[in-house]
């Protein structure tokens, strides 16, 4: 019921969440396309590249790798571990769609949301997305999770044309 709420606020207030479907896991049934691409098929992965999340001790937050560099139309299954302390999540998208969520997240800090193209994992836990690439530019990624970005916990996804 929680995440009926939730998402029945995001179609109304953020129309670009909505259309994204999905859930944290990587699932998706029929997603529509966003400006990163789209959820993609097992069968498809190339390659996988495995992302640490975690805490640093003078307090700033980490992805590692902090950069990720991938061709257009490439299935990549991204593999998660959070080795920190607390929840971290990665969401990827363009600039101004991590900034619109982001200000999302600073309002209402205990929102639970199910897009595709993020993740939330606790303490010790792991997880993937396997998404395709469909169309080249510069993108990011980011932890949305209150206070996390500010703390650096940002990264770079640059696509290339194949």
């Amino acid at each position: 019921m929680k995440r009926l709420m939730i998402a029945a606020f995001l179609a109304a207030v953020v129309p670009s969440f909505a259309s994204a479907g999905g859930s944290h896991s990587g699932g998706h049934g029929e997603a529509a396309m966003m400006e990163i691409g789209k959820p993609g098929e097992k069968s498809e992965v190339k390659r996988t590249v495995e992302i640490g999340m975690r805490e640093k001790p003078d307090g700033g937050m980490v992805f590692e790798p902090a950069s990720l560099s991938i061709k257009e139309g490439d299935t990549i299954r991204l593999k998660f571990t959070n080795k920190g302390e607390i929840d971290h999540e990665f969401v990827m998208d363009v600039h101004e769609g991590i900034m619109e969520h982001k200000a999302l997240m600073e309002k209402f800090p205990e929102m639970e949301h199910a897009d595709p193209n993020s993740i939330r994992l606790a303490p010790g836990e792991t997880g993937e997305i396997i998404w395709t690439f469909a169309k080249a530019g510069d993108f990011g990624f980011a932890c949305l999770v209150p206070g996390h970005y500010d703390s650096g916990m940002k990264g770079s996804l640059k696509v290339a044309r194949n």
